[in-house]
C-alpha cells in the first residue's frame, strides 16, 4: 500500500519525454505543498488495475482506460471519478481519408475495399472510425476488410506509429482508405508522410474527448483536491511550467467532463473490447 501522506499518480510511458514531464510536475506540486510521486507503466491495462489495488491514487488515463476503470469501479463497488483534463483533450474528431487520385468519392464506395486502421486498442484510429462506419451502415468484415496496424499494444493509440503505418499503407496502394485523428492528418502532412494534397477526406467522426485524470474511490480527499486546484491554476505564461505544458500538449488544464466518451463507450460495446465488469474480452489484443 502507498503512503497516504503522498499522493501517487500513475501514467503510461508512451515516450521518453514522459519522465521529463512528470519529474517537472512532481517538483511543482511539492513546491506547492503537495507531497507527490508517480509510477510509470508500460500499458494502460496495468495502470487501471493499479487504481484498485492501492498502488496509485490517480491515473492519467486514456479515454479507453477511463471506460475500463469506470466499468471496474461499478462492478467492484469502488466507483472512480474524473478530475481534470487538458484543453487539447476536448472536441476532437477522427477522419477517414482516401488518396486524392482515388475513384472513391463517398463512404458507400468503400464496400469491398480495404481500410487501414491503427492498433486494435486505438480509440482515435480504430474504434471510433469503425463505429462511425457502422453507424453509416458499413460493417467491418462484411462490407469491407480491416487492415490493422498493431504497434505497441496497451498504449491505446498514444504511440501513433500504428496510425502512421496506416496512412503509409494508403499511400503505398496497400489500402483504399485510412483512419486517423484529425490532428495527426496535419502532423503527417507537415512531416511529409502524407504529401500535401495527397488525400481526400471521406468522413469525419462525431466529436469526442480524450484523456483525463481518474481518481480511485479510496484516494485521499485533501491531496486530490489540492492536485486539482494546482492543475487548474497552472498558467501558460509561467516560464517554469510552459515547457512541461508544451511537452504534454496543452495550454491549460480544464475541469473534467464525461459526455465526450459516449461514442467510444458504444464502440467498446459494439466491438466487444471490455465487458461490463471491465474484463478484457477482445481475443487478439496483446499488450
Amino acid at each position: 500500500m502507498t503512503n497516504q501522506k503522498t499522493l501517487v499518480m500513475g501514467a503510461v510511458a508512451y515516450a521518453p519525454k514522459v519522465v521529463t514531464i512528470w519529474e517537472g510536475f512532481k517538483h511543482f506540486f511539492e513546491d506547492n505543498s503537495l507531497p507527490f510521486d508517480y509510477v510509470l507503466y508500460s500499458n494502460y491495462e496495468r495502470l487501471v488495475e493499479s487504481l484498485f489495488d492501492g498502488t496509485v491514487h490517480v491515473a492519467w488515463n486514456s479515454p479507453l482506460a477511463w471506460l475500463r476503470a469506470e466499468r471496474m469501479g461499478r462492478a467492484l463497488g469502488k466507483p472512480v471519478r474524473a478530475m481534470a483534463m487538458r484543453d487539447s483533450d476536448r472536441d476532437l474528431t477522427s477522419l477517414i481519408v482516401t488518396r486524392s487520385d482515388s475513384a472513391i468519392q463517398t463512404l458507400a464506395d468503400l464496400k469491398g475495399k480495404t481500410i487501414a486502421v491503427g492498433a486494435v486498442d486505438s480509440p482515435q484510429a480504430t474504434l471510433l472510425p469503425l463505429y462511425h462506419l457502422h453507424q453509416q451502415g458499413l460493417v467491418a468484415g462484411r462490407d469491407f476488410t480491416v487492415q490493422r496496424h498493431d504497434l505497441l499494444g496497451g498504449k491505446h493509440g498514444d504511440h501513433i506509429g500504428g496510425e502512421r503505418d496506416a496512412v503509409r499503407a494508403l499511400m503505398a496502394g496497400k489500402a483504399d482508405a485510412a483512419c486517423l485523428i484529425a490532428g495527426n492528418h496535419l502532423t503527417f502532412t507537415g512531416e511529409g508522410t502524407l504529401p500535401a494534397g495527397a488525400t481526400r477526406i471521406l468522413a469525419e467522426t462525431a466529436r469526442f474527448d480524450h484523456c483525463n485524470f481518474t481518481v480511485a474511490a479510496d484516494a485521499p480527499v485533501m491531496p486530490v483536491s489540492r492536485m486539482r486546484e494546482l492543475l487548474l491554476g497552472m498558467a501558460w505564461e509561467d516560464p517554469a511550467l510552459r515547457p512541461l505544458l508544451e511537452m504534454e500538449g496543452l495550454k491549460q488544464w480544464l475541469p473534467e467532463r464525461l459526455e465526450g466518451y459516449r461514442d467510444l463507450d458504444a464502440a467498446v460495446e459494439l466491438f466487444g473490447f471490455y465487458d461490463h465488469e471491465g474484463k478484457i474480452i477482445c481475443a487478439d489484443y496483446r499488450y
